[in-house]
């Protein structure tokens, strides 16, 4: 197997996010089970064991972006939940594109803030806001926002969760989403896991919570970015609501 820490240019590090990993090892006797605590997910900030923090943009987001497939208009709003540093919220914002990074973690809230206020550049509010994005200390299964969103992104929360918490994680993202909304999952397809997180994942994992809800994939395709460590690994799906029969 591959080490476990590999080194990526700009200082950030791409980590196994398996057993194999020390830092993984560590994140699950913090997490104790992966439950949805802030506790613990606080004493992973607090003490730096952060294994799925790319220290940058994930590839696959950036992608995305530069695609023109993601909705964009004066009040398109976009959700990405678990969002730990931001770096994908400040991504997938800009001209057209408001984008709420929510995490039940203060610490990785205030984190956000501060990388995000060095790239604004200029759009920066002074709380590590701007005009295109926000971030929300909020726990994901009780936070209400204004309005549903257009766009929810959800990558490493699913499989962050115990997997008695998938039926939850499937109706909040149905209530948080629009009736014409679209939800894009970047799965990461851990398995021959032991414990979590992340817990083991399939796609099968997903439709067997988001179609009994009306969601169904339109596209799905392999994560032909993924960072080396996780190749092979990740899928990239978008789900939409069945069209109602009349």
């Amino acid at each position: 197997m591959a080490s476990a820490i590999v080194d990526v240019a700009g200082g950030g590090r791409q980590q196994i996010l398996d057993g194999s990993n020390p830092a993984v090892a560590r994140l699950r006797q913090l997490i104790g089970g992966g439950q949805e605590s802030s506790d613990g997910w606080s004493r992973c900030w607090e003490e730096g064991v952060t294994p799925w923090d790319l220290g940058q943009p994930t590839p696959a987001v950036v992608e995305l972006v530069h695609s023109g497939t993601l909705p964009a208009g004066d009040a398109t709003t976009v959700l990405v939940p678990g969002c730990g540093s931001g770096y994908d919220v400040v991504a997938l914002s800009g001209p057209g594109r408001f984008v709420v990074g929510l995490d039940i973690c203060d610490t990785a809230i205030q984190k956000a803030k501060q990388l995000s206020a060095a790239a604004a550049a200029g759009a920066d509010d002074g709380d590590g806001s701007s005009s295109f994005f926000a971030f929300v200390a909020d726990d994901f299964f009780k936070w209400e926002p204004p309005e549903p969103f257009h766009l929810i992104f959800d990558y490493t929360f699913f499989c962050a969760l115990h997997p008695s918490m998938r039926p939850a994680w499937a109706k909040r993202m149905a209530d948080l989403l629009r009736p014409d909304g679209e939800l894009i999952t970047l799965m990461y397809l851990a398995e021959g896991q032991e414990a979590g997180p992340p817990f083991n994942t399939t796609v099968l994992d997903y439709k067997e919570v988001l179609n009994p809800l009306g969601l169904v994939i339109t596209s799905i395709e392999d994560n032909e970015v993924a960072v080396e460590p996780r190749k092979g690994m990740e899928k990239i799906a978008r789900w939409k609501r069945m069209a109602k029969s009349d």
